[in-house]
């Protein structure tokens, strides 16, 4: 443990963040030389360079465990270098580094938490010196011989001065820009070498609200390459580009595949594909039928290949790291909230020269340029915040690793819209609930190799991951194409563990795939290391919805599961619509609005448990009247004088019955102050509050906690 002085916070802030941002360069350069089999000079060089540095600067810090750790990778590589390291012996050595690198960074995260650092790891060590030991052709060591170079390793250690660790590159060469995997991944053609493939051109349209349309297209493309080869898409660019789901929405998604199957064995995999509606065979000689007029044409360079845009980003970022620092967040979650006080303070102003009911031209033109000023500071300051989810998802390629070799399955793992950026409080929020996905997608979702080949699917399973703006939320989808979940047994067992409500005939597809997410429900016979889908799925959800967001389930047995994760841009400021109960003024979150109307007395309908329930375009939602929650006895009660919002949260849906609905505004949120908590106010379906333009406190509506409690 160091004897480091942690008042000297600036030093061991700069520390932890250079070593976490190494560790994650070191653990991305193994996964992608695993992926390519191979470790180039420069992969070689950059590990070399990387514990070297981590092994400087903790010994600067006096970290001497992790220094003497990153010493034993270094002396490793060094060898490495200089030798090269024989096929047989690579998947030990991945394995090795990655178990080092996971140690690592535990050892970090205790530094970040103020918890002791053990004093040695010997089991990593021994491994080290027996894998050292071996690739130089060495036998293996005697006792004598082992605690001889421990004492050595010992005084190596004790060697590296403080002069030592402030090399040049000890805070100085952290390289921001992210490894690329920019090669186009060639697809295998599975066609056999005696039939002459056919070449079908296919017109696939998917379900209006089925939303993501481009990543359904992408999953029906991995299908198809399964029987043969896909050879064009329109649009081309299904991944990171933004106009794609609405082009496919449009005009439908067309494709040319080569195979030597037939138009049945297509149709019924295109029909496998979740929301797919209709599949039409074209016409594949007349090429102007796939050429959609609105098709964002992707950039072409003479050779008339297309442009990666990765490799475009990739050169756009090395001509900006210089005009990169890093900051606080709590430098950062204090601006924000100035914003927010002048935001609620411009409101006070305006308000208050308003009830005047005159206003001055200048000043008229002034408190405009001043409302400009607001939105644009508000808009940068937000932005500033915002970092892309690639980070999170690069850290799933680790999970998807290393359950895939634990559970002897071999897995593609696919991410798209890495570049998708989000509030960084969400994205800390979302990383545990997209680990257990991820998890349980490899562990209860695919089959075996052995399942898969014997109904007929490729044995490399697949698993996606990705993300994609869908106004003003994000939309983070979790799929594979494993045996999908069966809605029979699902109702099975939530009735044998009594977690049914009403009648088990009631209940719609939708309802009873969401019964997973009921505490304490497994689907899994035996509980694994990683466990099954459905056990901590209630954590996953309840995860999801403090960050504000919802998560529903689309799954065909047979086929796979997609898990959709919906989550706001932001937690800090937010719109929200006042609505008036009784005399009291609350805030709900425009994201949970669908429509507002008016019913009479007769449209109003009970079901036999006597619960009021409104009928809207042939579907029943249950009716929650907000002056019962909130106890607000003068409210409006006949329901023709008030207001019905149609509100839902992920699946489930119910129609607020309030007084009169006010505005819709920006409102700045509040966490409820923490000497409430005894009082249950998380249960009572309240959120947080804001501060109006009078200077009063409106509390803003739970809608999840609401839907789920009544």
């Amino acid at each position: 443990m160091s004897n480091y002085d942690s008042g000297n916070d600036s030093i061991l802030e700069m520390y932890i963040f250079e070593s976490e941002t190494l560790l994650d360069q070191l653990e991305e350069i193994l996964l992608q030389s695993e992926d390519n089999a191979e470790l180039t000079p420069d992969d070689i060089n950059e590990i070399f360079r990387i514990m070297h540095t981590i092994k400087g600067s903790s010994a600067m810090m006096e970290f001497d465990m992790l220094a003497h750790s990153a010493h034993k990778l270094e002396d490793l590589f060094f060898v490495i270098r200089e030798n090269g390291i024989k096929p047989e012996d690579f998947g030990d050595l991945m394995d090795l580094v990655l178990n080092f690198s996971t140690f690592l960074k535990g050892e970090v995260e205790k530094i970040k938490n103020n918890e002791t650092l053990l004093d040695e790891n010997e089991e990593l060590t021994g491994e080290t010196d027996a894998f050292l030991n071996r690739i130089k052709g060495l036998a293996p060591e005697t006792p004598e011989q082992a605690q001889a170079q421990a004492m050595k390793n010992q005084s190596d250690d004790e060697s590296i001065s403080l002069a030592a660790a402030m090399e040049e590159d000890l805070f100085g060469d952290i390289n921001f820009d992210e490894v690329r995997n920019d090669d186009d991944t060639d697809h295998e053609d599975l066609v056999s070498n005696d039939e002459k493939p056919n070449l079908y051109c296919i017109h696939t349209r998917f379900n209006e609200d089925s939303q993501m349309e481009n990543i359904r297209a992408f999953m029906l493309v991995n299908k198809l390459e399964s029987i043969g080869k896909v050879s064009k898409t329109v649009p081309e660019q299904l991944n990171n580009n933004p106009e794609a789901a609405g082009i496919i929405l449009k005009n439908g998604f067309f494709c040319h595949v080569e195979t030597s199957a037939d138009k049945e064995t297509i149709e019924n995999i295109a029909l496998s594909i979740l929301s797919v509606k209709s599949i039409e065979f074209l016409d594949c000689a007349q090429e102007e039928i796939i050429e959609p007029e609105i098709e964002a044409k992707p950039e072409v360079v003479e050779t008339g290949k297309k442009t990666p845009e990765k490799v475009v980003d990739a050169n756009k970022q090395k001509n900006n790291v210089q005009n990169l620092i890093s900051v606080d967040l709590n430098k950062l979650d204090t601006l924000m909230n100035l914003i927010g006080e002048i935001v609620i303070t411009e409101s006070m102003v305006f308000g208050s020269v308003g009830m005047e009911g005159k206003r001055d031209e200048s000043f008229e033109k002034a408190s405009t340029q001043l409302q400009k000023l607001t939105d644009e500071l508000q808009d940068i300051v937000m932005s500033i915040r915002m970092i892309p989810i690639s980070g999170t998802f690069k850290k799933m390629q680790r999970i998807v690793r290393d359950v895939g070799k634990k559970l002897k399955k071999e897995v593609e793992f696919i991410t798209m819209g890495e570049s998708t950026e989000v509030d960084k409080t969400i994205i800390d929020g979302i990383a545990d609930p997209l680990m257990h996905l991820v998890r349980n997608a490899m562990d209860h979702g695919l089959e075996s190799a052995a399942e898969r080949i014997a109904v007929g699917k490729n044995p490399v399973g697949k698993v996606i991951l990705s993300a994609q703006n869908v106004g003003g939320d994000i939309i983070i989808s979790v799929s594979d194409d494993g045996k999908g979940l069966d809605p029979a047994g699902i109702l099975e067992k939530a009735k044998e563990k009594k977690l049914l409500v009403k009648p088990e005939e009631e209940y719609s597809e939708k309802e009873i795939l969401n019964l997973i997410m009921a505490p304490g429900f497994s689907t899994k016979e035996t509980v694994t290391e990683f466990s099954g889908r459905g056990v901590g799925m209630d954590v996953v959800k309840k995860n999801i919805e403090k960050v504000g967001g919802s998560i529903s389930i689309e799954s065909e047995k047979g086929s796979g599961t997609n898990i959709f994760l919906k989550i706001p841009l932001t937690l800090s400021i937010i719109s929200g619509m006042e609505v008036l109960v009784g005399e009291d003024i609350y805030e709900i979150p425009i994201s949970n609005i669908r429509e507002t109307f008016k019913i009479t007395a007769n449209q109003l309908i009970k079901d036999p448990d006597n619960n009021e329930m409104v009928m809207i375009r042939g579907v029943c939602y249950p009716l929650i009247r907000l002056h019962d929650i909130f106890e607000d006895k003068k409210c409006e009660t006949h329901i023709e004088d008030g207001i019905l919002m149609l509100v839902d949260s992920g699946d489930t849906f119910a129609c607020l019955f309030m007084d009169d609905l006010i505005k819709k505004h920006q409102i700045v949120v509040k966490p409820i102050p923490k000497y409430l908590n005894h009082y249950s106010i998380k249960n009572s379906g309240i959120a947080g509050c804001t501060i109006l333009g009078n200077g009063s406190i409106s509390l803003i509506v739970d809608i999840p906690a609401i839907l789920d409690h009544y």
